[in-house]
C-alpha cells in the first residue's frame, strides 16, 4: 500500500503543465528528502510546441531515502482543508466623557473617585439599583475597567456625582484612574446589572433578618445599598459584617456612626490586626460562625460582595442552616 501511495504521490508531484509559450529549455525540480537536506534533478525539455513535462521516474538511490511524508516539492504546499473563523467583536458601548471631581485617599490602597455626570442626564439615570457598576475607559488605554457604583441612585439624580470605591492595583487600569486628579476627562458607559434584588427579601416584617457580608473593595456596592435604604430600621437584625486587613486597610469607617443609625449592625473583622485590637478577627465567615444567631432562616436574607472564597463559603453555612439560596443576593 505504502509502494502504491508513494508511485501516486511522485506521479502527481512531478507531473506539470505549463503553457507551451512558457515553457523552458531546463527545469531543476527540487525534492524533500527531510527537513534539512534536498536534492535536485535536471530535467532537459525538447523545444516541441505542446511539451508537456513529465520527469523520468526518480532513481532508486534517491528513492529509498524518501521519507512518505516528504514526497512533495519544495515548491508545492497542499492547501489546508479547513478555513479558520475569526470572530469580530463590535464594541457598541456608548461611552460618555465625563471630568473627575475629586481623588481622596480613602484607604491604604483605596481611593474614593468622584466623578461629574451632571451634564449627562441619561447617564445618571441608567443608575436605578444599588450594587450596579459600569466600564470606565481612560484615554489612550485600550482595557476598560469594571467597577461598582458606591453612591446610592439618588445622589447623582440629585447633585450630579457617581462616587466609586477604587484599588489601585500595580500595573492595571485601575491604578493609572487613582493618578489622576481633578479636571481629567475619564469615559463611562451607562450602568448595567441588575444590581442587588433587594424585593427577594422585601416586605421588612417577613424577611427581620438581614446579613451583609463584604470584604476590601466589596464594601463599595454595600455603601450604595446602606445609603439607598431597603428598611433596615424596620428590621429586628440587620448585621454587616465588613472584612479587612488591618484598620489602615478599611474604608468608609467614617460612615460607620451613619449606617448604626440607619438600623445596620457594624461589624468590623480584621484578618490581622494589631495587639490593641479587641474586636472581631480572622475571616468574615469565620466570624459569622462563630455568631451565627438565625432565629428564623425562613425569615433571613442575605447580601454578599466580596472575595469568591468568602462568599463561597458564607453561602454554604447559610444554606446548611436553612436559608434559602433565592434570599441570598449578589450583584454579579
Amino acid at each position: 500500500m505504502a509502494h502504491f501511495m508513494k508511485r501516486h504521490l511522485i506521479s502527481f508531484c512531478t507531473t506539470l503543465a505549463p503553457p507551451p509559450s512558457l515553457l523552458p529549455a531546463t527545469v531543476t525540480i527540487f525534492y524533500t528528502l527531510s527537513q534539512v537536506t534536498t536534492e535536485t534533478m535536471t530535467v532537459i525539455i525538447p523545444s516541441l510546441p505542446h511539451a508537456h513535462l513529465s520527469a523520468p521516474p526518480l532513481p532508486m538511490s534517491i528513492l529509498r531515502r524518501l521519507p512518505f511524508h516528504s514526497l512533495t516539492p519544495c515548491h508545492y504546499r497542499p492547501r489546508r482543508r479547513f478555513a479558520t473563523l475569526a470572530a469580530v467583536r463590535q464594541d457598541t458601548t456608548v461611552w460618555t466623557p465625563t471630568p473627575i471631581s475629586s481623588i481622596e485617599t480613602a484607604a491604604e490602597s483605596l481611593f474614593h473617585i468622584s466623578i461629574d455626570v451632571s451634564s449627562s442626564p441619561d447617564l445618571a439615570a441608567s443608575h436605578t439599583l444599588p450594587g450596579q457598576y459600569l466600564q470606565l475607559r481612560l484615554p489612550d488605554v485600550e482595557k476598560p475597567s469594571f467597577l461598582a457604583i458606591a453612591s446610592p441612585p439618588s445622589l447623582a439624580a440629585s447633585s450630579g456625582p457617581f462616587e466609586f470605591l477604587v484599588k489601585s492595583v500595580a500595573g492595571s487600569t485601575a491604578e493609572l484612574l487613582c493618578g489622576l486628579k481633578k479636571g481629567d476627562v475619564v469615559e463611562l458607559s451607562q450602568a448595567m446589572g441588575n444590581g442587588f434584588n433587594i424585593d427577594k427579601i422585601d416586605p421588612p416584617e417577613d424577611y427581620p433578618t438581614v446579613l451583609i457580608f463584604a470584604t476590601g473593595s466589596g464594601i463599595s456596592p454595600i455603601r450604595s445599598l446602606i445609603e439607598s435604604g431597603f428598611g433596615a430600621d424596620k428590621r429586628s437584625d440587620v448585621r454587616l459584617y465588613y472584612g479587612a486587613r488591618n484598620l489602615r486597610r478599611m474604608a468608609y469607617q467614617d460612615r460607620f456612626k451613619e449606617w448604626e443609625s440607619s438600623g445596620v449592625k457594624v461589624v468590623p473583622v480584621l484578618s490581622q490586626p494589631d495587639d490593641s485590637w479587641t474586636g472581631e478577627s480572622g475571616y468574615v465567615q469565620a466570624a459569622f460562625s462563630r455568631a451565627k444567631q438565625i432565629h428564623s432562616p425562613k425569615g433571613t436574607g442575605a447580601v454578599l460582595c466580596g472575595q469568591r472564597q468568602m462568599t463561597e463559603e458564607v453561602t454554604s453555612i447559610l444554606v446548611a442552616d436553612g436559608v434559602s439560596s433565592e434570599k441570598i443576593l449578589k450583584n454579579f
